[in-house]
C-alpha cells in the first residue's frame, strides 16, 4: 500500500512539474464562477458486472486558483428492472496543460439510491475521478470533458464501480 501511494504522489509531481512550464496565458481566456457538465453516463458494478446507461449533470466551481475546484454532480442510470441515482461531492486538484487541455484528479463522497425489483437502497462510497477537459475556442464559452471514475463502497459488501460520462461543458460567466 505505501509503494503504491509513494507512486501515485511521484506521479501527481510529475503532472504539476509539466502543468507549470505549460500553463496558459490568463489574457487568452476569462474563467467564470462555474463550469456546467452535460452528458452520457454509464455505470459497471464490478462484482455483478450488470450496466446502467443514463445522463449526467454537474456543476465545478474553483475556490483556491490552480489547486482546488469542487464539483457536485448527479448521475442517473437505468437498467432493466432497476434504476440508480448517484450524486457526488468531489475536491479536484486542476492542471492545465494548455490553453486547450486541462486535466484533474477528484476524490470524495458519492451517495446512492438504487431501486432494483421494487427494492430501494441506500448506500455511500468513496468516489476517484479523472477529469479531461478540451476547450476548442479560446475564449472558453464551451467544451467538451471525459470522466472515468471509479466508486468503493463503504457498506458492508464494499461493492465496486466503474464509471464514466462524457459532454458538453459549458463556461458560466
Amino acid at each position: 500500500m505505501k509503494s503504491l501511494f509513494a507512486i501515485l504522489l511521484f506521479f501527481l509531481s510529475a503532472i504539476n512539474a509539466f502543468a507549470q512550464k505549460t500553463t496558459k496565458d490568463s489574457t487568452d481566456d476569462k474563467e467564470g464562477i462555474a463550469v456546467v457538465e452535460i452528458g452520457g453516463a454509464s455505470s459497471t458494478d464490478l462484482k455483478s458486472n450488470k450496466s446502467g446507461l443514463g445522463y449526467n449533470i454537474s456543476v465545478e466551481t474553483t475556490p483556491i486558483e490552480n489547486w482546488l475546484e469542487i464539483e457536485l454532480g448527479i448521475s442517473p442510470t437505468y437498467a432493466a428492472h432497476s434504476k440508480e441515482t448517484d450524486i457526488d461531492f468531489l475536491f479536484k486538484k486542476p492542471w492545465t496543460f494548455s490553453s486547450e487541455l486541462e486535466f484533474m484528479i477528484g476524490i470524495g463522497p458519492d451517495w446512492s439510491h438504487a431501486t432494483s425489483y421494487g427494492v430501494a437502497t441506500n448506500s455511500w462510497s468513496g468516489e476517484l475521478a479523472l477529469d479531461f477537459m478540451y476547450w476548442p475556442f479560446k475564449k472558453h464559452q464551451f467544451g467538451f470533458y471525459a470522466e472515468p471514475a471509479y466508486d468503493y463502497g463503504l457498506e458492508k459488501g464494499h461493492e465496486q464501480s466503474v464509471d464514466m460520462s462524457a459532454g458538453l461543458i459549458i463556461n458560466i460567466p
